[in-house]
């Protein structure tokens, strides 16, 4: 069995070489970068336990996982924070050209980018447990589409990219991403804690800051095509494409959540003129008796 395992696991590695090409030296051996089988089974994993987990919960009662949702929130915010300031500083100290950085030329800052780049690949598993997390506790209208889309498709996106874009033009996107994640996950935190979400004013702007996240790293792809460096034109073609799943995907969920809440606000402004009292609505009654009142008087 294990030789078998063997066998395909370097026939599916043998297949991706050859779709992909030769992979950057400088990341092998890295934890999970030289197979692509322990990304691909803990995708599959994760897809298994969406379906299977909530036909497991529906007859039971949901968790509430406040303490653990706390340290999971807080400990993904400092880790986003981390790479946030570790990717300014590794770009910064090896000179990166906003418009387009290539992927060998800033010699040690490379490898240091690399190595963050790392940890934002495999944080992508970790945040398998948003998932998870929604199963449990009967979340269920929150596992969208585009939930399990971005989750699943991102960690296998970014096992790619570490293999041959380890650094580079690939340090925009995950810039960006820390930053948001930082407002995303500070704020899932804060609002377990039921004293805190009177505070927690941001939760409106998290989904617009998302797609100017996207907006901007489009652009940022589409600047490096038109003045390119030698980054591989590919992936940024992938890229681009990739972006604009997600914007227009981000884009449906914005209207149809937030044209949700505006109509119901709506309903509750919008005075009802079905209360009839003997054949009279009861505003006019109001006014009827008010009259009759001053006359008297």
């Amino acid at each position: 069995m294990q030789e078998q395992l063997k066998a395909f696991d370097q026939e599916v590695n043998e297949f991706v070489d050859y779709m992909f090409g030769d992979r950057d030296p400088r990341v092998r051996g890295w934890l999970m970068l030289d197979s692509y089988l322990p990304t691909f089974a803990l995708t599959m994993l994760y897809l298994l336990f969406i379906c299977l987990g909530t036909m497991f919960m529906k007859n039971r009662p949901a968790l509430s996982l406040r303490g653990l949702l706390i340290v999971y929130n807080f400990g993904i915010t400092v880790l986003s924070f981390y790479m946030l300031i570790e990717l300014i500083l590794a770009t910064w100290e090896g000179n990166y050209n906003l418009q387009c950085q290539n992927l060998t030329s800033a010699g040690e800052a490379d490898i240091r980018v690399a190595r963050v780049l790392w940890w934002y690949y495999f944080s992508k598993v970790i945040e398998f447990a948003d998932t998870v997390f929604f199963v449990l506790r009967k979340k269920n209208n929150q596992i969208t589409f585009l939930h399990v889309y971005h989750h699943a498709s991102m960690f296998n996106i970014w096992w790619c990219v570490m293999n041959w874009i380890p650094c580079g033009q690939s340090f925009f996107g995950p810039t960006l991403n820390s930053f948001i994640h930082i407002l995303m996950y500070s704020y899932y935190g804060l609002s377990v804690i039921p004293s805190m979400r009177k505070y927690l004013w941001w939760k409106k702007y998290l989904t617009q800051a998302q797609l100017i996240q996207f907006l901007f790293t489009i652009t940022h792809t589409l600047s490096a095509a038109v003045k390119p460096c030698g980054f591989p034109f590919g992936c940024l073609t992938f890229q681009f494409s990739y972006m604009a799943t997600l914007v227009v995907l981000f884009i449906n969920f914005y209207v149809k959540t937030y044209r949700k809440a505006s109509s119901k606000a709506n309903v509750k402004e919008i005075p009802l003129v079905t209360e009839i009292k003997n054949g009279f609505h009861k505003d006019y009654l109001k006014e009827i008796n008010g009259a009759l009142k001053k006359k008297a008087q």
